[in-house]
Formats: structure tokens, C-alpha cells, sequence
């Protein structure tokens, strides 16, 4: 017997970033939406927790104990009293170390589907606190759809998204540490006062009402001044694909992939292949969103 879960990417539309806490996290303001670009993780009965992983960039996903799959089915074991004897492969298609939450993807993956394979019974909200323990944007992986994610993110209040929202993903030729991304930040805004990151009512509204229009405008990442200083050539493609027609154009999260927001389905058809054609990214993807969290196939 074994469970399969799919798990989808997500974009940040809006990434409002506060100064470092104590604690060296910092507040957000973080409206996610999921978009479908996803990864499977499948769960086996295994004498020991073993992870395996195929796909895009598999080889530079870690297989240890650091994996937030190996994680997820670790915490989730010792929730219940029980040894993580599970076999976890990760089908990968979320670009790595891309900014658009592909580990924490496949540590909410593992915790549906280690949950369903053990017949643990842990609820959804049970679950979330899970998800939580293991990684800011680990929470929203699970429910997926729209939402605003405060604190560090992984407090969320779900969005209302009134139609579907289409998107051009170009991958650059190398990671970004996330934590360099936010040290980064944190250098570039010495003396400065960072005020405390709020929801933008007007990401919200054009949400709401299904607008690409209006939500090109809003969109915003405290996030991409970090990125952008960490990997200058990430302005290249955003101009590529601002030159071929986006609506708008943004780092996603940390980076560092590249989210343009098309106007429709034969627009975003047109902007991939523009981007394919400049030589300034790897690889170019369509997705749409908002699309459901972790499910079981």
C-alpha cells in the first residue's frame, strides 16, 4: 500500500517585509497563491524513513534528516508515539531553491500523506500546527488556494480569489539561499526604520475580484532589492519579460525564480516563449493559480 499527495507551488503577491526580530525571523505581510507547478510524494511502509527523489534538479535535493519531508514524517511520528518507518519518494517539479516553496511543499506533502498512510487521524487543524513547527511557508502548502500569512507567515486567514490568475515562471541557472536573501535584506536596511508589514487592501481587492489588471499593479516584494544585489542577471530576465508583454514582473519570494503575470492564457503563451528565446534563464513554465493545497491522488 502506499498514499501519493500532490502539492502545489505558490507566488507571494505581495511579500511586506518588518525588521529582524529577536528571534532573527521578521513579521510579514505575505499574501500567497498557489499555482500549478507541483511535486508528488509518495509514502510507502519501509523498514526505516528512506528518502528518494526524481525530477527537475533532483540532485540537489538533500536526502537526510534535513529534508522538511523527512521532517514532516518525523514529527508527525512522535505526535503519535511511533517510529517514521516510511519510505518517501518526492516526484519533483517545483523549480529548487527557487522561491516558490517547493521543500516546504513536499514537508506538507509528507505530513498528508504519512497521515493518511498510518491512519494517524491528526486533523487539519492539527496538521497546520505540524506544519508550522516545520517552516513558515510549510502552512500554506497544505491549504493552498489564496491566503495572507502573518507573524512569520504561517499564521494565515484564507483569501477569496475570484477567477483564475495566469503566470510565466523563468528559472534562473542557480539557487538562492533564502536565509542570504533575508540577511541581505536586513544589511541593505541598516538606519533605515522598517515600518510593520500590513496587507495591501488593494493586492486584496484585485484578488477578490479576479482583476490580473488591477493586481499587476499592487503586486510587491520588499524581498527583490535582496535578491536582485545577491544576482544582478535576475534584472535581464525581468526586462525580458516586462519587454514581451507582462502585465508586471517580480522576484517570487527569495527568489530566484521570476513571476510574470499575463493577462490571460495566450498572453502568457506569448511571454514564455519570448523568454525562452533571450538566452537570460534556464527554463521558462506556465502555470495558473490559485490551485488547492496538498491533496491525496
Amino acid at each position: 500500500m502506499s498514499v501519493t499527495v500532490r502539492v502545489p507551488a505558490k507566488v507571494n503577491v505581495q511579500l511586506a517585509v518588518g525588521a529582524a526580530r529577536p528571534d532573527g525571523y521578521h513579521d510579514l505581510a505575505n499574501v500567497f497563491l498557489a499555482v500549478g507547478l507541483h511535486d508528488e510524494i509518495t509514502a510507502t511502509p519501509a523498514d526505516a524513513l528512506r528518502i528518494t527523489c526524481a525530477g527537475p534538479d533532483a540532485d540537489r535535493v538533500p536526502l537526510d534528516g534535513t529534508n522538511l519531508a523527512a521532517r514532516a514524517a518525523t514529527v508527525l511520528a512522535e505526535a503519535y508515539g511511533r517510529e517514521p518507518a516510511v519510505h518517501l519518494h518526492i516526484d519533483k517539479d517545483i523549480p529548487v531553491a527557487g522561491g516558490m516553496a517547493g521543500g516546504s511543499a513536499d514537508g506538507a506533502g509528507a505530513l498528508v500523506a504519512c497521515n493518511a498512510l498510518w491512519g494517524t487521524g491528526a486533523s487539519r487543524d492539527e496538521l497546520l500546527a505540524l506544519c508550522a513547527e516545520l517552516g513558515s511557508d510549510v502552512p500554506f502548502s497544505l491549504i493552498g488556494g489564496a491566503a495572507l500569512g502573518t507573524g512569520r507567515g504561517e499564521k494565515l486567514t484564507e483569501l477569496e480569489a475570484g477567477g483564475g490568475f495566469h503566470w510565466v515562471f523563468a528559472m534562473a541557472g542557480r539557487g538562492l539561499s533564502t536565509p542570504a536573501v533575508f540577511r541581505e535584506f536586513d544589511r541593505l536596511a541598516e538606519g533605515r526604520d522598517i515600518p510593520e508589514p500590513v496587507a495591501d487592501q488593494t493586492v486584496l481587492d484585485a484578488l477578490a475580484a479576479g482583476d490580473p489588471g488591477a493586481l499587476a499593479v499592487a503586486v510587491t516584494n520588499d524581498l527583490q532589492p535582496a535578491a536582485l544585489s545577491l544576482f544582478p542577471e535576475l534584472s535581464d530576465i525581468l526586462a525580458a519579460g516586462r519587454a514581451a508583454g507582462a502585465l508586471t514582473a517580480l522576484v517570487s519570494g527569495s527568489g530566484p525564480t521570476t513571476a510574470f503575470l499575463a493577462s490571460d492564457e495566450a498572453s502568457a503563451a506569448e511571454v514564455a516563449a519570448v523568454l525562452r528565446a533571450s538566452g537570460t534563464c534556464a527554463t521558462v513554465r506556465t502555470a495558473q493559480g490559485p490551485v488547492p493545497g496538498a491533496t491525496v491522488v
